[in-house]
């Protein structure tokens, strides 16, 4: 979906931040969410240190500053200029003063970044009722073949269960949780505020989306390859990274020494949102900050500028920095039989690579809602900052995937979006680094099928069935070293006949028991847990 993921580049999730306190003994977070600054994390105390976080521009300041060559100077404004409204005691900005807070933000982003502004950027500040009446599209917009392949993907993820649509619930994430965002297509900020009567303008998230706009000016976000959400999340861990390192010393200095406009009114507690979508997207801005930190650790500002030249590869560059993990190669077979093809959208295979950040949400997403089978538990998915971990055993050795989405021609024909994805199935090619890490990972899949009670089938080799109304249908695992390295392969259909339908050879036929049975009966991620709760923290720059 490519068009969806440019739409929502520079979204900011980070406005929430996961307050996991308190959790009850049924595993229940409350209040997970509130709007606020980003998250803290190792980085932040990091970035006032004096061989990364820029000085004051010099008092001997030119007699004649310009614009687009003067850091810290924005059309008549110095980033440290009084304004008549910092006496406020809210952060209601009016049209006549709109723009003299626009340009000083501007100037301070220019004194954080180290880089100075080309063009002016136009803010609007609109109440979230106006956000939800006039954004219906602006997130997600997606052809009818696009929810059929979000909608068949989210379901092998065990993420969007069958009487759910994933475009809404990606939707419904983004309408709770975004306090600002940038629109490439229009080059303008949009303020969000949770204050429905007079919509105040929250200076460190101005900052953050105006970072955005500096980062477009000079390396044309529009440029970067983002078809897949490995690669979305990959490019985002040094934009996003990029910006939420420059809000979190954008706000430390409003503590410190900058007059700023925090808003006074009570945020509004977004709803809960699909956690498995959440955490999914939420990968970059957690481990972002610590991505941007190795390179500002290399060579500065000007290492971070070359990075937008050569951008991370994978979201696993960004989980563990320094680690260069770049995708295997890998095009599945099309082996299906008349009855079933490959899904087109926009002219080609419907293929997606989910990545290791993806593969996490998908074997945790599941700690942050009770009642929902996880393989890695509450205790190693969130720390005490509080923080998101993305670095486990059960994922690290992640060399590549694709995943493409097959369909009937019943499913073709359907017009309901949820009838059709009945009639998807899937073929998810996952390559790794060893023998061991496809067997966590194989181990952690099958630990999933049975939370979600799968039962093996009998006469059929490594196959399994689930009946329940949240992720029906047939699976068949195959863990295989094909020459190229490890792989596991999961082939998901409506049914076990159709299997060897979506991919021949899947499910063959056994009268011996099966290769590796279900986990049954086990403790609650006890075998693979064990693994990933140890190499928890173990990479160095990650939270521990």
């Amino acid at each position: 979906m490519t068009q969806t993921r440019t739409r929502l580049l520079s979204v900011l999730v980070v406005v929430v931040v996961l307050a996991i306190i308190g959790v009850t003994a049924a595993g229940m977070v409350p209040g997970l969410l509130s709007d606020g600054p980003a998250p803290d994390n190792e980085s932040d105390a990091e970035s006032t240190s004096d061989d990364t976080a820029s000085d004051a521009p010099p008092e001997d300041r030119p007699d004649d500053p310009s614009t687009t060559e003067t850091i810290g100077y924005v059309d008549g404004y110095w980033y440290d200029d009084d304004l008549a409204v910092d006496d406020q005691d809210d952060a209601v900005v009016d049209e006549a003063d709109l723009e003299s807070v626009i340009y000083r933000s501007m100037a301070r982003v220019e004194v954080i970044r180290e880089l100075p502004f080309e063009d002016e950027v136009p803010v609007d500040v609109i109440s979230r009722e106006e956000f939800h009446e006039d954004s219906d599209d602006l997130f997600v917009d997606v052809t009818a073949d696009e929810r059929l392949q979000e909608n068949a993907n989210y379901e092998t993820l065990f993420m969007v269960e069958r009487d759910e649509d994933a475009v809404d619930a990606i939707e419904a994430m983004y309408g709770g949780t975004v306090g600002g965002y940038y629109d490439p297509a229009t080059d303008e900020v949009v303020i969000v505020s949770d204050n429905p009567e007079t919509p105040e303008l929250d200076e460190v998230i101005l900052g953050h989306e105006l970072l955005h706009a500096l980062q477009d000016q000079h390396f044309d976000l529009s440029t970067f390859d983002r078809e897949t959400i490995d690669q979305d999340n990959a490019k985002n861990g040094l934009i996003e990274g990029d910006a939420v390192w420059v809000e979190t010393e954008y706000e430390q200095r409003c503590g410190d020494e900058w007059a700023c406009l925090p808003p006074t009114g009570d945020a509004a507690e977004p709803p809960e949102p699909n956690w498995g979508v959440y955490l999914t997207v939420f990968q970059p801005y957690e481990d972002g900050p610590d991505y941007l930190e190795s390179l500002l650790d290399q060579g500065g500002w000007d290492a971070v500028n070359d990075a937008y030249d050569d951008p991370p590869a994978s979201s696993s560059e960004v989980i563990r920095p320094g680690d260069e993990r770049a995708p295997a190669d890998i095009a599945v077979e099309d082996r299906s039989s008349d009855d079933w093809q490959q899904l087109e959208v926009n002219g080609g295979v419907a293929n997606e690579t989910v990545g290791e950040a993806g593969m996490v949400a998908m074997f945790g997403a599941g700690a942050l809602e009770t009642g929902e089978p996880t393989v890695i538990d509450q205790s190693a998915l969130v720390g005490f900052d509080p923080s998101l971990e993305y670095d486990h055993a059960v994922t690290d050795g992640w060399a590549g995937d694709e995943l493409v989405t097959y369909v009937s021609d019943d499913g073709l024909a359907a017009e309901d979006p949820l009838d059709a994805v009945s009639h998807t199935g899937s073929v998810w090619e996952t390559r790794w680094t060893s023998s061991e890490d496809a067997e966590q990972f194989y181990e952690g899949y099958l630990y999933l099928l049975e939370g979600y009670g799968a039962e093996p089938v009998e006469d059929r080799q490594d196959t399994y069935e689930i009946e329940g109304d949240a992720y029906p249908g047939a699976y068949y695992l195959e863990h295989s070293d094909d020459g190229d390295g490890e792989t596991v392969t999961i082939v998901r259909a409506p049914s076990v006949d159709a299997l060897e339908d979506i991919d021949e050879g899947a499910a063959p036929a056994s009268e011996d028991a099966l290769t590796a049975g279900l986990l049954s009966p086990v403790e609650p991620a006890s075998l693979t847990l064990a693994a990933v709760s140890s190499h928890t923290g173990d990479a160095g720059g990650l939270h521990p």
